[in-house]
């Protein structure tokens, strides 16, 4: 306690006070950067390459004193590490799987011998990351590059990958990303524009060449900004970027790579806003004093707000203030954090909020006291834009399903951690939160083990786990979806806004005139918003086979509020119960055989045998996605450490189907049954060219006992249905069959919020095979249907 002169072990229960610490020494990181003249160049070729004539930034510890400079490559040092990464791919994955993990394990030997020096540059760079923790992810990595043969057969690497991360982003963020790329057999480029990351980055490059990683395989580039990753992105020599960091450069890199052709994925993991939720049923003393840990004593990625049950509320804020009594102020990056933290109080206050602190607020400078806002509102301003400072939102809740609403409340979700004793209602209320990790009774702790997306504006990809492998592979059997290109100069303003062509009526006899089609929203047949509609084109172009609505952006607003309403309900059954369903429709499909036949014959030109056959297939292709149901529903991996955890893999939510040319029936089917039957709801455009067979599918749906409004079709154009779905907000995904031009539209547009991506740009001679019936095929597609969420359940 403050103020004794003796540490009993009843003062030391009450004050919570931390033992002294010993001063770090950095002794073996200073004579390594010694060792560098204190100015690190660039890594490529196995080796250091410090290019003349190039501009360098300086590095500043925490109390300002000079650590180093990084130097800012320029074109032509992208050129030679795109050139190094190709020559690496290829001594690299010409190694046997047993050479790969020979590698990667014998640097667990080599980080245990430079562990410190390691451990002392990222303190001196402020880029902690535990030497710890990088062995536990090369041990991991290291097996499954052992294993990739044998458990992920059909899969081969993509080639070089670029791994881009902001300046905030943290070392053990990098290597989650790099070492999987390596496992799986690739090169790596290292892209950090910032400085606190480089240093220890480049000393773990020369650390894996040490250790036998061919010369060439892994290659860092520094820089000064985001356009460094943008330079690297259009070399053709890239298969893959995969970025991690803060939400405004991902957001800057995804626009200015559209229309390259090569696929981005986003883990944006610095600054989303986390709910640390207490139960009236939790430990509230150890609930305190993680939550002091998590939000003032550890370096904050990402901001919590605290959630308390009402009947709890007094005890928490009593707790808090007895743990803050004497916190010491916490450093600010700048003046200019501090005014904005002083706003964020004012404005909070003036909304009714009171204080906990642990001391006054200091005259203005670089530094404030740890700050708890007590009757903070979800709407609140430092709630929804949380300031950079040590400042806690606190929030109260009276029941189970308002802690979850509360939770859910934040367009990020990234992770969670609850506190209760009842283990139901700690698995009750993870499983509904719309998070990637759940911590029961902890917080803030990863194991490679685990699979995490990024659920709702926290990303667009799967890292960690078998899952997080397949980001980096391709199957042995297809090719680039994307071909390299240069991005087309366009108006992403007037994509999608051109007129359809006019319906001039003739004087045909009406007993001969085209057949008119209906959509379908929310389980009903409908016309457009419009009343508009299109003509239905012949195979030779030369007459008019039918009539379809001419669907807009009203009518994709009522299809997804209908979808919306479903979907919720539709994830929750049973995957036996959607197998049935499925099961049903497959039904319906062969009940009314002659008729989809018939519509595809007459749609695409081919005979009724070549019809047949498809509908056959595509009877097959439904069949396989209901049996598919029930056999893929995550597991529970070992830990290193103690306690269990759970790996659930859940429904992306509401996904947008933009249909490909190709067998319109057997496409349709296949993409349909992949989102449902994983628990989605769709938003399906037919092929503009051939969208009778979807028309005709309608029939199908309105016999089947698929809930109202879990598949939606609407017709018309493609480019401006596709502009009406990228830009609605609810939609998570969006799979895309079209033009170079909307390919590059939806990479700039679906930004904001992130939107899951899978774009294939049609050839004139043909693309997918959707005739093959391939495990893998079915296995990769249910991977685009599903994002993953751990959840950590910690028995000690």
């Amino acid at each position: 306690m403050a103020g004794s002169t003796i540490n009993t072990v009843q003062n030391i229960f009450q004050s919570m006070e931390y033992g002294p610490a010993a001063t770090p020494s950095t002794a073996t990181a200073q004579a390594w950067l010694d060792k560098h003249s204190r100015s690190l160049g660039l890594f490529f070729d196995g080796k250091f390459v410090r290019p003349a004539d190039r501009q360098s930034r300086s590095l500043a510890d925490s109390k300002g004193g000079h650590v180093c400079s990084t130097v800012c490559a320029v074109e032509a040092d992208v050129s030679q590490a795109a050139s190094s990464a190709v020559s690496g791919h290829k001594a690299w994955s010409g190694l046997s799987c047993y050479q790969r993990a020979k590698v990667l394990l014998r640097l667990v030997g080599v980080l245990g011998q430079h562990g410190q020096c390691l451990s002392e540059l990222c303190e001196l760079c402020e880029a902690s990351c535990s030497p710890s923790a990088l062995v536990r992810l090369l041990q991991y990595y290291s097996s499954w590059a052992q294993l990739r043969d044998t458990l992920i057969p059909n899969w081969t690497p993509l080639g070089v990958v670029a791994v881009v991360v902001s300046e905030d982003c943290s070392l053990y963020s990098l290597m989650l990303k790099v070492l999987p790329a390596l496992a799986m057999g690739n090169s790596v480029v290292v892209v950090v524009p910032g400085q606190s990351s480089a240093p220890p980055a480049l000393l773990l490059a020369q650390l894996f060449v040490g250790a036998g990683l061919p010369a060439g395989a892994l290659n860092v580039l520094t820089g000064s900004d985001m356009s460094l990753g943008v330079k690297v992105a259009q070399n053709p020599s890239i298969s893959f970027v995969t970025y991690s960091g803060n939400k405004q450069d991902g957001v800057t890199l995804c626009k200015a790579t559209a229309g390259m052709g090569v696929p981005v994925s986003v883990s944006p993991n610095i600054g989303a806003t986390c709910p640390f939720i207490i139960f009236e049923s939790a430990d509230i003393d150890s609930a305190v004093d993680a939550v002091i840990e998590a939000a003032f004593k550890k370096k904050r990625e990402v901001h919590w707000v605290l959630c308390v049950q009402e009947s709890v509320l007094d005890s928490v804020v009593a707790r808090l203030r007895l743990r803050m009594a004497g916190m010491k102020c916490v450093a600010l990056h700048s003046e200019g954090d501090r005014v904005l933290v002083d706003t964020a109080v004012q404005v909070a206050q003036q909304q009714g909020a009171t204080l906990v602190q642990s001391c006054a607020a200091p005259t203005p400078g670089a530094q404030y006291p740890p700050t708890v806002l007590c009757g903070a509102a979800p709407s609140s301003p430092f709630v929804v834009s949380p300031s950079p400072g040590p400042l806690l939102p606190l929030m109260t809740f009276r029941s189970n399903t308002e802690a979850v609403t509360l939770g859910n409340h934040s367009p990020h979700g990234q992770a969670a951690s609850i506190w209760t004793e009842d283990l139901t209602l700690a698995l009750d209320t993870a499983k509904s939160l719309s998070v990637g990790s759940v911590w029961v009774n902890s917080h803030s702790v990863s194991d490679p083990c685990l699979p995490v997306s990024g659920h709702k504006d926290s990303g667009t990809c799967t890292d960690g786990g078998h899952e997080g492998l397949y980001q980096f592979l391709r199957l042995s059997s297809s090719s680039s979806p994307l071909p390299r290109s240069s991005p087309v100069s366009m108006d992403y303003s007037k994509f999608g806004t051109a007129a359809s062509p006019a319906i001039i009526p003739d004087d045909s006899d009406p007993a001969s005139a085209p057949m008119p089609y209906l959509q379908f929203v929310g389980g009903k047949p409908c016309k457009s918003v419009s009343g508009c509609s299109v003509a239905v084109q012949s195979p030779g172009g030369g007459s008019v086979l039918a009539y379809c609505p001419d669907g807009g952006r009203k009518d994709v607003r009522n299809a997804v509020e209908a979808a919306v309403k479903v979907q919720p309900g539709w994830m929750k059954k049973s995957p036996s119960a959607r197998a049935q369903s499925l099961y049903s429709l497959t039904k319906g499909l062969e009940a009314k055989r002659r008729d989809i036949a018939a519509s595809v014959s007459v749609q695409t030109g081919l005979s009724m045998d070549e019809a047949d056959t498809e509908v056959e297939l595509s009877i097959a292709r439904l069949s396989d996605w209901a049996a598919y149901c029930d056999k893929n529903q995550g597991g529970t991996p070992p830990l290193p450490q103690s306690g269990s955890a759970l790996s659930l893999p859940e429904a992306l939510g509401v996904v947008g189907l933009v249909l490909p040319d190709e067998n319109p029936l057997l496409s349709m089917v296949t993409l349909l049954g992949a989102a449902i039957a994983s628990g989605n709801a769709v938003v399906m455009v037919p092929s503009q060219k051939y969208p009778l067979p979807a028309l005709a599918f309608i029939q199908v749906l309105q016999a089947s006992d698929l809930p109202a409004g879990l598949v939606n079709v609407i017709t018309g154009s493609r480019d401006e249905l596709t502009a009406a779905l990228a830009n609605h907000s609810v939609i998570k995904a969006i799979w895309y069959w079209g033009s170079a031009e909307g390919c590059q539209y939806l990479q700039y547009t679906c930004t904001s919020p992130l939107k899951i991506l899978h774009l294939f740009c049609q050839k004139e001679d043909g693309g997918k095979d959707w005739t093959k019936s391939h495990p893998s095929l079915l296995e990769e597609m249910w991977r685009k249907a599903v994002q993953w969420k751990s959840v950590w359940i910690p028995t000690a």
